[in-house]
């Protein structure tokens, strides 16, 4: 391609880019020409920031001067607050900040980055070690604008006195109701909240919220240990926007009269996602009765409800468009074919730990649920029965999960993918009835297959596979049946590849991998992790003779050194350690 060859107008180029799916397909466009590379660098937004990217940050913001969300990991507190010193030194405007999973909360660094980055208006900050009041005391004054807020299950060195109880003077602090009051009273636009995980916290923090934050429409308050129904019923009740609410853990054995009448005030509620919770047919009736907007519903993990009561439900509520009844093992195919009958808008089902049901279900769904794109039936009994039906094709389908699938066997899973020729994710690790000849089918007959996940299937010896699959990105086959041959098979027929998962593939050598490594033009991922006969001097030649690799994870015999990582890094490759 040439200069001549591109010469459309700016703005028709930044439609064309933008369409991407994935800022990574910038990356080749770049090297087209410089006019590609200043537009790509312009229009990228999103930035992952990790302590080996730290060296080349002034570089990244310079060349990337339009970004708008940063996601920050594996740092520590002081190159934390180091790196939020730089970025409120740039001439950034931030809409969303993520640092998750950090040893402790970034209290210097982010008052600095608050000063300059006013407009921020999506934090994540869950999984902090020690989060306490005064971060959110930091939080709520820095952040006027702000809309989304995650601080979801912080993390505490907790520890036990000798009577069993918890010792709460080893805690360096904790969230407690003022701390979500100083939020109430600072963030009057907040729409979205993760509580979830903050035990200390009362139903007194959602009355806050409830008051204060009018704009709300979004409350995640799992495993809170003492949030009531109560606490619930004042966030229905006075947050007239609210349309998702998660709970997990909530026990619900009756049902008093303020929290029954606060359905008729949730006119707006369009999710409703229960999990691992006490809630009665009484409640299903409940939600029923209350005529909600309801498009999401879950109830995963939930007991004491039975198909009476789902039934009922899913009767009033035929317009759902997500359905998670994750763990219901009263449902059986008879059941879950009446119920299918009420989900003509279902694109999404996730029936998984419901031991009782087989293919029998699947073939109903795809027969009664037009609209269905992504189902989910891991750890079910798919295959088990013999069955004779009518195969109806869904070419809206695009992701079938279906691990631990142990009965599931060839036959069916052929069966399966001839109703799904539109297929795109397929999940079946650990289903070890399937074997090569059944994958050979399926990959006949769903040529969209980007993403396969086929872990620990130890019936696939080989992959004599005699079809192209230019669409396949990701492939993972972790365990020990993948081999040198298998290989060479991948790397003949999935040129596209982008991610390639050999985790404990112990008959893969440096010949199998040199094929991948030298036919695979794309390819970004590699996980050899417990590759015992992989020689670990194969992973620089690796770096050396595949620009496009991002990250290797090398087999466990290879430790880089500091320099050998930061040696890989200049040639854009993150060399994990073991």
């Amino acid at each position: 391609m040439t200069e001549k060859s591109i010469d459309l107008p700016q703005e028709c180029w930044e439609l064309i880019l933008n369409s991407l799916d994935h800022h990574r397909h910038f990356e080749s466009l770049s090297l087209v020409s410089t006019r590609f590379f200043s537009m790509t660098n312009h229009l990228r937004q999103n930035l992952t920031i990790s302590s080996h990217t730290l060296p080349f940050l002034s570089h990244l913001l310079n060349r990337f001067p339009n970004l708008k969300s940063i996601q920050i990991s594996q740092l520590s507190k002081d190159d934390l607050n180091s790196l939020l010193h730089q970025l409120s030194k740039s001439e950034l405007d931030l809409d969303s900040l993520n640092f998750e999973n950090q040893t402790r909360f970034p209290h210097l660094g982010l008052r600095e980055f608050g000063l300059k980055m006013r407009n921020l208006r999506k934090l994540h900050c869950s999984k902090i070690s020690g989060l306490q009041d005064s971060d959110l005391f930091l939080i709520g004054s820095s952040f006027p604008l702000l809309e989304d807020l995650d601080i979801s299950f912080p993390l505490y060195d907790s520890r036990f006195n000798p009577n069993g109880s918890l010792d709460l003077q080893c805690f360096s602090g904790i969230v407690t109701d003022d701390g979500i009051l100083e939020l109430g009273l600072k963030l009057n636009k907040l729409r979205r909240i993760d509580l979830s995980g903050n035990r200390f916290i009362t139903d007194k923090s959602l009355h806050f919220l409830s008051l204060n934050c009018l704009l709300l429409s979004e409350v995640k308050v799992r495993d809170c240990d003492f949030i009531t129904q109560n606490g619930i019923s004042l966030i229905m009740r006075n947050c007239s926007n609210l349309n998702s609410i998660s709970l997990d853990g909530v026990g619900i054995p009756s049902i008093d009269s303020f929290f029954q009448e606060s359905f008729t005030y949730a006119k707006s509620l369009c999710e409703l996602h229960l999990s691992n919770s006490f809630i009665s047919d009484e409640l299903l009736y409940l939600v029923a009765e209350a005529c909600l907007p309801l498009k999401k519903l879950t109830v995963s993990h939930c007991y004491n409800f039975s198909f009476v009561g789902i039934s009922f439900l899913l009767y009033r509520y035929k317009f759902l468009v997500y359905l998670d009844l994750e763990g219901a093992n009263f449902l059986t195919d008879e059941s879950m074919i009446e119920l299918s009958n009420f989900l003509c808008n279902l694109s999404y089902i996730n029936l998984s730990l419901c031991s009782k049901l087989t293919s029998l279900t699947f073939f109903a769904l795809i027969k009664n649920c037009p609209l269905l794109s992504d189902v989910k039936m891991e750890r079910t009994n798919l295959g088990v029965e013999e069955f004779m039906v009518d195969l109806i094709t869904n070419p809206r389908i695009k992701s079938l999960k279906l691990v631990g699938n142990n009965n599931l066997s060839d036959d069916c899973l052929i069966k399966i993918a001839c109703c799904c020729p539109s297929l795109q994710v397929l999940e079946i690790s650990y289903c070890f009835g399937i074997t090569e000849e059944g994958i050979k089918e399926v990959l006949r007959s769903c040529s969209e297959i980007r993403h396969l996940e086929m872990n620990r299937c130890v019936g696939i010896k080989n992959l004599d596979i005699n079809v192209e699959l230019p669409k396949l990105e990701v492939l993972q086959v972790q365990g020990p049946g993948i081999d040198d041959e298998a290989l060479a098979v991948i790397a003949k027929r999935c040129q596209m590849l982008l991610h390639l998962d050999l985790a404990g593939c112990l008959n893969v050598t440096e010949k199998g991998v040199n094929e991948v490594v030298q036919n695979c033009t794309k390819l970004r991922e590699m996980n050899l992790k417990w590759c015992d006969n992989v020689k670990v001097d194969m992973i620089a030649t690796m770096v050396f003779s595949r620009p496009s690799l991002r990250k290797i994870t090398p087999p466990c015999g290879f430790i880089p050194t500091d320099k050998q990582i930061s040696f890989f890094l200049q040639h854009g490759c993150l060399v994990c350690k073991g």
